[in-house]
């Protein structure tokens, strides 16, 4: 066997071809690179799909959203009877065992 050559994937192949294979495999690196889009046409194909998803989304009507934002209105203001009503029941049992009135 001749010292010039190697054994590559069973078949005999010169050292100059696998230096020919390096500068191959840097072209196509470099090809793929240039192939990529700018930064800002990236961008803007983002952008562009993003208000092409919103396009597709099924939007409630003025009244649906009207209606379900009393219904929270409506669950807050309960919450907030129901913990003021406790804070104020226990502010006066404190008063009672302590015999301090706050102000």
């Amino acid at each position: 066997m001749d010292k010039n050559k190697s054994l590559d994937n069973g078949g005999f192949i010169s050292k100059g071809n696998t230096e020919a294979k390096e500068v191959r495999k840097e072209e196509k690196k470099k090809a793929k690179k240039d192939k990529k889009p700018g930064f800002f046409k990236r961008i803007g194909a983002k952008i562009k799909d993003v208000f092409s998803e919103l396009k597709k989304v099924n939007w409630p009507t003025f009244g649906k959203v009207v209606k379900e934002t009393g219904i929270v209105l409506a669950v807050v203001i309960a919450f907030l009877v129901v913990i003021t009503a406790f804070d104020f029941g226990l502010d006066r049992l404190l008063e009672l065992i302590t015999g301090v009135v706050r102000k």
